[in-house]
This record gives C-alpha cells, sequence and structure tokens, in this order.
C-alpha cells in the first residue's frame, strides 16, 4: 500500500501528451504562465488621455500603433496589440465624471430648480421650464387638460395673479452627460408633473430611445481625431467607436 502510495506521488510529477480521436490529451493539468500587462491608468478627461499618448511616456512598451476605443459617452480606453496570450495592454482610460441626474424620478419644484440649474447647460427651454417651476402655485396645486401628453397647471402670472398655465411638453434639453471636453448632446425629454403628498412635484424623462449616446461618442470621437490629428496620420493611433 505504501509503495503503490509513494509511486503515485512521483507519477504526479510526469506529464504525457496523448492525441487520441483527432484530439490532443494531457495527463496532468498544465496551467499558462502568462505574459505581464501593464496595469491601466485612470483619467477623468480626455484632455488628460489626450496628454498621456502625445508624451510618449510609455513608448518602449507600446507596439507598432495603440487601439483608442470610444467604449461609451462616459469611458475611453488605450489598449495595445494583442500579444502571445491573445491579450492587450490596457494602458489608460478616461472616466467622465457626471453630476447626478435621477430620470424619471419625482422631484419637490425647489430640488427640481437647482439639480436643472446645476445639471444642465442653459437653452431657452430650460429656461421655460425653470421660469413655470419657479412660479408653481404650491399651494393647491391642480392639474387641468391632462391626455398624457401636454398638461396644464396652476401658476403665479405677475405679482397675485394665477392662471391656467400649460405645461412645455416635449422639452429639448441638454444635460452634462459626457465628457465636460465635448459639446453636450442635445434631446428630447417628457416634462411631467403632478400632487404628491407633500405638494408639486415634477420629473423628466428620456425620450429619444437613447440617441443621445451616439451622438455623444461621435463627438468624443471628433475631439480625439483633432487633438491626435499628428498621431493619427503616421499610424500610431487608431480610433474606432
Amino acid at each position: 500500500m505504501i509503495k503503490e502510495a509513494l509511486q503515485y506521488l512521483v507519477n504526479l510529477g510526469e506529464v504525457e501528451i496523448k492525441r487520441e480521436n483527432g484530439q490532443t490529451y494531457s495527463t496532468q493539468p498544465l496551467y499558462l504562465i502568462k505574459n505581464p500587462i501593464a496595469q491601466t491608468v485612470t483619467v477623468n478627461t480626455l484632455t488628460g488621455l489626450v496628454d498621456y499618448l502625445k508624451s510618449s511616456f510609455d513608448e518602449e512598451f507600446h507596439n507598432d500603433s495603440l487601439m483608442v476605443h470610444v467604449a461609451s459617452p462616459t469611458h475611453v480606453s488605450v489598449y495595445s496589440h494583442l500579444n502571445d496570450d491573445m491579450t492587450r495592454n490596457a494602458f489608460i482610460e478616461a472616466k467622465a465624471f457626471l453630476p447626478e441626474f435621477r430620470f424619471g424620478r419625482f422631484y419637490d419644484p425647489e430640488s427640481f430648480n437647482i439639480a436643472l440649474q446645476a445639471v444642465f447647460v442653459s437653452n431657452d427651454d430650460l429656461k421655460g421650464v425653470l421660469k413655470l417651476v419657479g412660479n408653481i402655485k404650491d399651494d393647491n396645486i391642480t392639474l387641468y387638460g391632462d391626455d398624457g401628453i401636454s398638461q396644464q397647471v396652476t401658476a403665479k402670472m405677475g405679482v397675485a395673479t394665477v392662471a391656467h398655465v400649460k405645461v412645455p411638453n416635449p422639452v429639448r434639453l441638454s444635460p452634462y452627460r459626457t465628457f465636460v471636453e465635448v459639446s453636450q448632446p442635445e434631446s428630447n425629454f417628457v416634462f411631467r408633473m403632478h400632487k404628491g403628498q407633500d405638494g408639486p412635484e415634477c420629473a423628466l424623462f428620456e425620450a429619444d430611445g437613447g440617441a443621445w449616446r451616439n451622438t455623444a461618442m461621435q463627438a468624443i470621437m471628433a475631439y480625439l481625431q483633432e487633438s491626435l490629428e499628428a498621431q493619427i496620420e503616421i499610424g500610431n493611433i487608431v480610433l474606432i467607436v
């Protein structure tokens, strides 16, 4: 018994490769010793990513060219060619810092007003929504003529006058949803109001089917193409989206 056990332990170190039915088998598990890959550096702006690519800081570790992948409106990564293990170095990535606004959630008028001014680029539709929200007669709000698309609410008109005001719908707004170096995409939103437990509440619902993402990614591509024009022309940089 002891002899058989010792023989078994000795055989553990022996690896045989066999061919059966056109397939290759090993008598022991084999573990790949992988080539080292870079630890990814994370920045929060496109400017930081471009500065890195222009600096040639890690040039000795790069292959002939680098691939810049615009993965989303908030994420861009820089990759090397495939290595022998069929993996890539991800040298640097940019992840946008974005303010928070919860679309589809109802806010009280004060919080809604502040969020619109802090999280959205100013335009005419935004000014109209802000004016309406700032003049809602919040002691006894009533919705009139709500057909699922348009609404009317009670709002102050002047110092003491109160009137029924039509809620603008849809509205074209530009929230901060991508890197600050590019223009924020403008898209349609459904603006809705209702009477909550503590008074009137307001909400915005996205209404463009996510088309703004493509617009933002194309804007990022245009920014990178302009910023890295020299590197792209000589083939050091390849951009994909």
